[in-house]
């Protein structure tokens, strides 16, 4: 590991100036490449103290032997410059998108004599026009298909079209009218041109003409009683159509525009984007990249910029680009964007109408291909053997953790605080292992507390378990209330224990199989305190952890400085997703929670009264407020209420104080309670 003081540069040898930077391995490898609008200023943020840089920053300067710069004119020239050295070199630290699928287009060969209409993968090849990027190949064939009735394309290979040519016979396409033929002469090349030229005006969007035309000769051919050309024509103008609605609408005004969005979270990222054309969407594609580098969504939507029109021009590139986020500079690239299309172009973030809920749309594409790239990754046996494996052996386990629990706290500013705890087996998640809690043990917001008291809530349960069925026979197990768990009631506990007492049916009880290790959310304090709630049952045989979310470093009990693991660590990834997995079950459990005590109403008191004699008293009388003033014999008269269940409707209202009325303070007015008992 190299000391970056080593090779910084002396004061006043870095220009004050735009440029870009490259940093080298011992090896003399470009292993990171970077631009900025001071060289000075970027370069000296990497040279300060290691314990203030960014985990990715820190590992790349002390991998780095040497940095040199070349200066630019113009922030416009950096990021071209930058582009160009990224490809090149391939720096492992920097972000490169690596597409999720290779995507087909549909391409037209406008460098041929005659051009081919035709499905193409991978790299673009100069003089061939490109549609697309499309989802699925027989996406394409469909559409070509219909457009050939009316733009008879050729769409053979060469060496069809050869033998074709050599016979004097052409093939079936050209029998049936869906080829124009060229190889036995039937058109002339420039006809043929002609044709394709039709066909790509028409995939680029400018349908509304040419449909308008065929149906003014359609028209004009009745007129003149020409009625098999006119029907001719009235089939090619439904042909068009059809393959118009293969690609809805998606916004008014006939734009051409790409929507990029991005999805992201500690360690990867995933773009999607939408290419517009027309007013519809003529084509997506999605990549999905490791963060290597220490960089936010902008600095995501500028690379993604990069790569998407670093080797395009033209038309390739629309009139306007929608992105979540600026990069650093959208005044440079912007001007780069409109270099590469020789007019201008628009770089924004959408913020009302059509185009900002298209870009919800890409933005929860984004978010699924995240997830389907992080399950297809957990699925595979292999990289889950390594990964707990790589667990294994970073906090020094005998063997693999198996059986992994995470534990997370969850609450707003102390209110509905909550606990979860997720299982995974074997890598995988075992959701019907999954428990929640409620804290009980005392009011406020204290994550270690509540740490504490769910750890030892969860393994009193797994040593009364033990207990039970006589596996555990030193001492006996720590006395206390049985915990109250997904928020039972004591009815719920007292079930519970009846059901504890019955023979074993073979079934995994409740709490009854540990975990090889406990993970919690959280750094050293709450490690600390699951380790102490340990220690307190006597548990010495699990082992213990937790996830920082902030820098993805994991603490161990007594240790002062964390275990950091390689960020491509498959074991890391497990851990977050399992941290993650929490962590989500926690907030939405709060949430529920919150919004149940939110909907609470005071007759939510009274016992034995269901949500259909509720309704029929508030619809009897109303609201909460009238059903208050009700005497015990009016709220007698309501179907199914005897009057023991009247008397305690009338017992629950008067001990429920009534909130403050509210007031509308722009009127004035006092709004009535509703029929929930809350104001409206």
């Amino acid at each position: 590991m190299a000391d970056p003081s080593s090779y910084r540069p002396k004061p006043g040898q870095i220009p004050d100036s735009p440029g870009v930077y490259k940093f080298r391995d011992e090896h003399r490898r470009v292993i990171y490449v970077g631009k900025a609008k001071s060289l000075r200023q970027r370069l000296a943020s990497y040279f300060q103290d290691l314990s203030g840089l960014h985990p990715r920053t820190r590992t790349m300067v002390t991998t780095a032997a040497s940095v040199e710069w070349t200066v630019v004119a113009t922030e416009v020239e950096a990021l071209q410059l930058e582009y160009s050295w990224i490809k090149e070199y391939d720096p492992r630290f920097n972000v490169k998108y690596r597409d999720d699928k290779s995507y087909p287009y549909l391409a037209v060969t406008l460098n041929e004599e005659f051009p081919r209409v035709q499905v193409m993968r991978g790299a673009k090849k100069k003089g061939v026009r490109y549609f697309g990027p499309y989802g699925h190949a027989w996406a394409i064939r469909e559409t070509v298909d219909l457009m050939l009735r009316v733009f008879p394309v050729r769409t053979c290979s060469a060496g069809v079209f050869k033998n074709a040519a050599r016979t004097g016979r052409p093939c079936l396409l050209g029998y049936i009218g869906k080829c124009s033929a060229p190889c036995v002469g039937r058109v002339t090349p420039e006809e043929h041109r002609e044709l394709a030229d039709d066909f790509c005006d028409f995939m680029a969007g400018r349908t509304g003409t040419y449909i308008r035309r065929l149906e003014k000769d359609m028209m004009a051919a009745a007129e003149e009683m020409e009625y098999e050309r006119a029907a001719r024509l009235r089939d090619d103008v439904e042909a068009l159509k059809r393959a118009m609605e293969k690609s809805a609408v998606v916004l008014a005004d006939a734009t051409d525009a790409d929507l990029i969005a991005v999805a992201e979270d500690e360690l990867e990222a995933a773009v999607q984007i939408f290419h517009v054309r027309g007013g519809r969407v003529r084509g997506q594609r999605g990549w999905v990249t490791d963060k290597v580098e220490n960089v936010d969504t902008s600095g995501l939507v500028e690379h993604a910029l990069q790569q998407l029109y670093g080797e395009e021009s033209g038309d390739a590139v629309p009139k306007e680009v929608l992105v979540p986020a600026l990069p650093e500079d959208p005044a440079a690239v912007s001007q780069w964007l409109a270099d590469r299309r020789g007019s201008q172009v628009s770089l924004r973030i959408p913020q009302r109408g059509d185009k900002k809920d298209l870009m919800v749309t890409v933005q929860r594409n984004a978010q699924q291909a995240l997830g389907l790239h992080k399950t297809k990754r957990a699925s595979d046996l292999t990289t889950r053997s390594r990964a707990l494996e790589e667990i294994a052996g970073a906090l020094d386990l005998d063997t693999a953790p198996l059986r992994i629990e995470c534990f997370d706290i969850s609450h707003l500013q102390g209110d509905d605080v909550v606990a979860s705890m997720v299982v995974f087996e074997d890598g995988l998640a075992r959701k019907g292992e999954y428990r929640r809690f409620q804290i009980k043990g005392f009011e406020g917001q204290d994550d270690v507390r509540s740490m504490h008291e769910v750890i030892s809530r969860r393994f009193r349960r797994y040593l009364q378990e033990k207990e039970r069925t006589g596996e555990w026979e030193e001492t006996p197990a720590p006395t206390g209330p049985v915990p109250a768990v997904l928020g039972d009631s004591p009815a719920d506990s007292d079930a519970r224990a009846a059901e504890d007492s019955r023979e074993d049916d073979g079934r995994p009880k409740r709490f009854a199989y540990p975990p090889q290790l406990l993970v919690v959310d959280g750094g050293q304090p709450q490690v600390a305190a699951a380790k102490r709630a340990l220690d307190e049952l006597g548990i010495d045989d699990i082992a213990v952890c937790g996830l920082a979310k902030r820098l993805e470093e994991v603490w161990l009990p007594d240790d002062d400085d964390p275990v950091v693991l390689p960020r491509s660590s498959e074991g890391l990834y497990l851990l977050q997703r399992v941290r993650d997995e929490a962590h989500r079950f926690a907030i939405t459990y709060q949430r529920a929670k919150r919004a149940k005590r939110i909907r609470a109403s005071p007759l939510d008191a009274v016992p034995g009264l269901g949500d259909t004699r509720k309704q029929a008293l508030i619809k009897h009388f109303g609201s909460v407020r009238k059903l208050r003033q009700a005497t015990i014999e009016e709220i007698c008269e309501v179907p199914g209420i005897g009057r023991r269940t009247a008397e305690s409707v009338a017992v629950a209202l008067a001990a429920a104080a009534p909130a403050a009325p509210a007031v509308n303070t722009a009127t004035g007015e006092i709004m009535e309670e509703d029929d929930g008992g809350s104001t409206t």
